[in-house]
């Protein structure tokens, strides 16, 4: 009884913080990474 309670509570915490993270992932747009970068031995 004590192992399956256990597992419940796990499932239960596990459902909430994939709920959270399905319901807040959209909220902020992604954005274009354009930044120059500095390559060694670079040709010019």
């Amino acid at each position: 009884m004590r192992s399956g309670k256990f597992w419940l509570i796990g499932m239960v915490i596990l459902l909430a913080v994939i709920a959270y993270a399905w319901i807040d992932g959209g909220r902020e747009p992604l954005h274009e990474i354009s930044v120059p970068v500095a390559v060694p031995g670079e040709t010019r």
